[in-house]
């Protein structure tokens, strides 16, 4: 049986037409859920602070209007626009507000009129095109609009966009291939990191080919993936052999990395070749398992792979660390692998990402010393600050600038609230916990309705109450967190066993009324070094944990960063804590007790460091003695 709201996502949105045939697990149309709580609370701040901005997208706009504004530092002024529409659309996904979709349509618009002559979107003259960051521009220029195309409702906006789409691809595939046809190779228009930058471009072309269903764009394509993604390494021959990390590769910038590999994903979704799909797995669990870290980011040498789970510890490291740009494209990419695999390991890494280093980037305290931009762009792990540096400087004309990290962090809002819950072939799939409600179809196409209730991440309690148009057997899968090592599951009142790091299928006769609890582990437990190969006589640290909330210490709570603690355990290995108060905002703080008695207070560590300064001087690995 095919589900029907499987069939309206790939009609209503070309770009994934081939994803009925690789795909398990797929995304809810916009407008399907409403949903309260932390993660909606700040969808909504960055959607006031930054995506409603008319300003800020006429400025980004202006960029392409001059068509030479990054010519004299080969800069990537030209990726703002195209990047933070992508962040735009998966909110706006969320929330289904008007005023945002005007705002989107209006720039939309407007980007449309700097199109040049050439067919070219583009911030380098002619001149000086095909260097610096004019491809990977490029190419924010293509998945912004792509993107905006799965909400656009004008059917006459959509051509125009399309068409236009096809002018900027084809000048890109008449300059850019083999030396033997006259054109400049793809590795060699990028100034910086061996054309893996450039080499990125490979995602929005497949979408280009889906779109059009010109073979042009799928050849284009192909001489991509055969380059390897850079001039130094075949990356996606290295990772199907899986010999090496990819820290280990020759070229280690981790978010463009990610980002080929994305677009090695979509290209397996069109041809099936099944190597590169394996490839794409390989590269996942590999950086997981050497390059994630204990907040769910990477990168602990600035914004490179570097075997971050093992440098995370390096108390010499003084340099920025931890990239929001990192984050969220750690994220997009795990949330691409959960809809090719329908393994819930990587909605749990999506959810360490989220409630860790994505929330703890957001700049809820409208600090200005950055000039307000709504996002941080690097995260402490041992004693340390936040808002040390702004990711992505460019400066612009009339004083002002932006950041890269502060474009892209709405896309890691927007598509944890997306893919809350997500639909399968035989039913749905409920990955993050959010007080809500989802409104979809069955697979026989009858309504069905999932309303929540729970303060998670705070909480662990859930209860979900089916509303279904009609008594219909199908498959509710229950995502089970890795952490939760007790997990009570109860269906109208009866207990059903789970295994945690799985999905636990639900397969019954649904109907109206039916009753799904769940009361998830939320004792705070040690994390230690030794969880990541290294000794505590090399790293003598802690980290404790509460669900998917990683503590901090704060210096507001009084808290010495630089003192010893130990730790007071009770009998089932948990660390002994107490509910307590901040003296600031927090989701959560605790009392945490030590072995003579006395206590130090923790908080979430998105709540952490939020000052930017001294003051709130924070760090999650912290000294331990036993």
């Amino acid at each position: 049986m095919t589900h029907p709201v499987i069939e309206k996502l790939v009609t209503d949105n070309i770009a994934y037409k081939t994803r009925k045939n690789t795909d398990s697990l797929f995304n809810l149309p916009a407008g399907s859920v409403s949903f309260s709580g932390v993660l909606m609370d700040s969808i909504k701040f960055v959607e006031k602070s930054q995506l409603l901005s008319k300003e800020t997208w006429l400025l980004f706009v202006d960029q392409f209007r001059k068509g030479n504004t990054d010519d004299h530092n080969v800069g990537w002024r030209c990726e703002y626009w195209g990047k933070m529409m992508r962040g735009a659309v998966l909110c706006y996904k969320c929330t289904n507000s008007d005023e945002l979709y005007a705002v989107l349509e209006e720039t939309v618009r407007d980007m449309l009129t700097t199109q040049d002559s050439l067919g070219r979107f583009s911030t380098y003259s002619k001149e000086n095109e095909l260097q610096g960051w004019d491809v990977w521009g490029r190419k924010y220029i293509l998945l912004g609009f792509q993107f905006f195309l799965e909400i656009c409702k004008d059917e006459a906006l959509k051509a125009q966009i399309i068409s236009a789409l096809i002018r900027h691809a084809d000048a890109m595939i008449d300059t850019i291939g083999p030396y033997s046809e006259g054109k400049k190779e793809l590795h060699d228009t990028a100034s910086h990191w061996e054309g893996l930058s450039a080499s990125s471009v490979l995602e929005p072309f497949v979408l280009m080919y889906n779109i059009t269903g010109f073979k042009r764009y799928l050849d284009f394509a192909s001489y991509i993936v055969e380059r390897g993604g850079t001039k130094v390494g075949n990356l996606f021959k290295m990772a199907y052999e899986n010999k090496l990390a990819p820290f280990q590769y020759p070229v280690v910038k981790a978010y463009e990395m990610m980002s080929n590999f994305e677009g090695l994903l979509e290209y397996y979704r069109v041809t099936g070749i099944e190597k590169w799909k394996e490839a794409v797995i390989n590269f996942a669990h590999q950086v997981a398992k050497t390059d994630i870290t204990v907040i769910g980011c990477s990168g602990c040498t600035h914004e490179l792979f570097d075997n971050s789970a093992v440098r995370q510890f390096d108390i010499e490291e003084k340099n920025i660390m931890q990239e929001t740009c990192v984050t969220v494209t750690w994220m997009k990419f795990c949330w691409q692998v959960l809809c090719i695999t329908g393994d819930s390991v990587f909605a749990d890494y999506i959810e360490q990402s989220l409630y860790n280093a994505m929330l703890g980037s957001i700049n809820t305290y409208s600090n200005t010393h950055n000039g307000g931009l709504p996002f941080d762009s690097y995260s402490p792990l041992l004693p340390g600050l936040r808002g040390r540096k702004m990711g992505g400087y460019q400066e612009m004309e009339g004083g002002k600038f932006y950041g890269c990290c502060a474009c892209i962090g709405a896309a890691g809002l927007g598509l944890p609230g997306l893919i809350s819950t997500m639909i399968r072939s035989d039913g749905v799939a409920v990955n993050f916990y959010q007080e809500g409600v989802v409104n979809t179809l069955t697979p026989a196409g009858n309504a069905l309705t999932l309303k929540t209730q729970t303060a998670y991440p705070v909480c662990g309690n859930v209860r979900i109450q089916i509303e279904a148009g009609g008594e219909e057997e199908f498959v509710i899968a229950l995502r089970i967190p890795s952490y939760s090592d007790n997990t009570v599951l109860t269906v109208n009142g009866e207990v059903v066993p789970v295994t945690p790091g799985t999905y636990c299928e639900l397969s019954s006769a649904w109907g109206s009324g039916d009753v799904i609890e769940l009361s998830f582990d939320m004792r705070v437990m040690e994390v230690t070094p030794m969880e990541y190969g290294v000794s505590r006589a090399d790293a003598p640290y802690d980290a404790l944990r509460r669900g998917p909330i990683v503590l901090a210490m704060d210096a507001r709570l009084g808290n010495d960063l630089d003192k010893k603690v130990t730790l007071l355990k009770n009998e089932d290995g948990s660390v002994k804590v107490a509910p307590s108060k901040a003296p600031f905002d927090a989701l959560l703080c605790l009392d945490v007790y030590q072995k003579d008695g006395s206590t130090f207070k923790m908080v979430d560590y998105q709540s952490a460091g939020k000052t930017w300064a001294e003051d709130s001087r924070m760090c999650a690995w912290f000294h331990y003695e036993d």
